[in-house]
């Protein structure tokens, strides 16, 4: 148990932030589900909102009791990685990127965007944990670093 307290603990932690964060999409549609992602310029946001909100809510609750962890890490990441590319990187850029619209900010560039996305890289990292340790097989073979059988 006391060697696999670390990967638990970071499980439980990705998986209450994804889950909490995808009820909110529900409870606070306005301001962190579709209008939020209308204010992105995200396609569809009444569709693609409550379409995320629901992979964040089962998928929070797949890695925190372990069920399909891996897929669900799969499609989390796939949810973190957006979120990066359509709410920090234009601020990384200090412009909008493409559809996507540049937040109000004092300061724009590195420092800004490690500042602005520290707690989605944290949940990049996290969600990866996860998928490694899942054991999830990706190709043919097992690389080095996925463990189990």
């Amino acid at each position: 148990m006391r060697r696999n307290l670390p990967m638990i603990l970071i499980r439980v932690i990705v998986g209450l932030v994804f889950l909490l964060e995808g009820a909110l999409k529900f409870v606070l549609p306005k301001e962190l589900g579709e209008g939020r992602f209308a204010a992105i310029g995200l396609p569809y946001p009444h569709h693609l909102a409550p379409l995320v909100g629901g992979i964040e809510i089962v998928g929070g609750l797949a890695c925190m009791l372990g069920f399909y962890a891996g897929e669900a890490a799969l499609l989390l990441l796939a949810v973190i990685l957006a979120a990066l590319v359509t709410t920090k990187l234009p601020i990384l850029l200090g412009r909008p990127l493409g559809p996507f619209s540049l937040a109000k900010l004092a300061h724009y560039g590195w420092l800004s965007f490690l500042h602005e996305a520290r707690t989605d890289l944290c949940m990049l990292f996290g969600t990866v944990a996860v998928l490694i340790d899942s054991g999830l097989k990706l190709g043919h073979k097992r690389r080095w670093y996925q463990t189990g059988q």
